[in-house]
């Protein structure tokens, strides 16, 4: 089976005629131009695509080919029994049915609606290493044509553009490379959109084990080492004074309920534990909550805490060596996991000097850690206000 992309934009193309939006206008000064989605099967089959309420026009079947209509989307099949699976349109997610399906031959989706149904499809086997999965209706949903190109990467599919052709791969698998380095660490300050940038990088993965590294709701009952994958959420969460804190909790069940359901949670500080048994995909979430976690363990903050009290009856009772051990076993399974991971981590020391000693250990320390991570990473990069800077290594 092959396929001619005629049109690889969203609804009016990209860009819009008469949009003023930065991305329009980017593409306008680019000399970019893509027309709304169209796509040839075969040289026979053509197959109009609309929005939002999907395909303007689907031909009849041809002799060679039949069409079975989707909720978001249409099969294709041809004569040699090769399958596509085609997006209806901008927004538009095809749902399969994973026990009556056959792997895909092509897969041609909407992955600026939801990067995360790629990984549904990988995860349930209707699109594998053979098969070519292209991105169509690329517009301003995406700030430019070069941010696009980039996203297609870590997804591992092609960046459909207008008047390319894609064949299946019957005969050999199809493989647009890794698309992940082996370690990656995303820093960056508060409401930077790092978070949001580590859990676009894995949405395309079939399986991912999503470290939350504390603090969490219900940790206390959970354990410090423990994991918790699934857990009900509480109603609140008690900080380090003993008083609710609900605004904690209602971080972490935004966060729990943007991850797909096939992700497996682990709540725990034992991140080189984990490190050093997992070999699949792992996003640790983040540096700066596990650091915060093992120093109030170690008694950092307070010499007349419960948790000082607990660190004092052991030989290694001075908490600063404390914590040093365990950074450097953090640095240690970093080093030598089997894993790939994206990790993400605070920057630290760009305002002001914290005006309390706490405030200054705890910055040090990170600034410190951070430093060592980045050492020992493939790629770096820095998140300003969501957008994506990669570090020189």
């Amino acid at each position: 089976m092959h396929v001619l992309l005629v049109g690889t934009g969203g609804e009016r193309g990209w860009p819009e005629e008469g949009c003023r939006c930065a991305s329009c206008l980017r593409a306008t000064s680019e000399g970019i131009r893509r027309r709304p989605g169209q796509v040839l099967v075969d040289g026979m089959l053509e197959v109009r695509l609309g929005w939002p309420t999907g395909m303007e026009t689907v031909p009849s079947a041809t002799p060679a080919h039949r069409i079975t209509r989707l909720p978001g989307g249409i099969e294709i099949s041809g004569q040699g029994g090769d399958r596509l699976l085609l997006a209806t349109g901008p927004g538009q997610v095809p749902q399969p049915d994973p026990d009556a399906a056959a792997p895909y031959d092509i897969a041609l989706l909407d992955l600026l609606a939801s990067p995360l149904q790629l990984g549904r499809l990988r995860r349930s086997g209707l699109v594998q290493d053979r098969t070519v999965v292209a991105a169509l209706f690329a517009d301003h949903r995406v700030r430019s044509e070069r941010e696009f190109a980039r996203r297609c990467a870590l997804w591992r599919v092609t960046p459909g553009r207008d008047g390319i052709e894609l064949r299946s791969a019957s005969a050999a698998p199809h493989r647009t490379g890794s698309g992940m380095a082996h370690r990656t660490l995303i820093i960056g300050g508060a409401r930077s959109g790092k978070s949001t940038e580590a859990e676009l990088r894995l949405a395309a993965e079939p399986a991912v084990t999503y470290l939350a590294a504390g603090p969490w709701a219900g940790a206390a009952g959970a354990g410090a080492d423990g994991a918790a994958a699934g857990a009900a959420v509480p109603d609140s969460w008690a900080g380090p004074d003993g008083e609710p804190d609900t605004e904690w909790a209602d971080r972490v069940a935004r966060h729990r309920a943007r991850r797909p359901a096939w992700w497996q949670t682990v709540e725990s500080l034992d991140i080189a534990g984990w490190l050093r048994r997992e070999s699949g995909v792992v996003l640790i979430d983040g540096i700066g909550t596990w650091l915060a976690g093992i120093m109030d363990e170690a008694g950092t903050w307070a010499s007349g805490s419960a948790a000082a009290a607990t660190v004092a009856q052991r030989a290694d009772a001075d908490p600063a060596l404390v914590v040093q051990a365990r950074i450097d076993d953090l640095i240690d399974a970093w080093r030598q996991t089997r894993a790939r991971v994206v990790a993400v981590t605070d920057q630290v020391g760009s305002g002001l000097v914290p005006p309390y000693p706490a405030g200054r250990v705890f910055r040090d320390q990170l600034g410190w850690l951070n430093q060592r991570l980045a050492a020992e990473s493939e790629e770096n990069l820095l998140v300003v206000a969501g957008r994506v800077q990669a570090l020189p290594g």
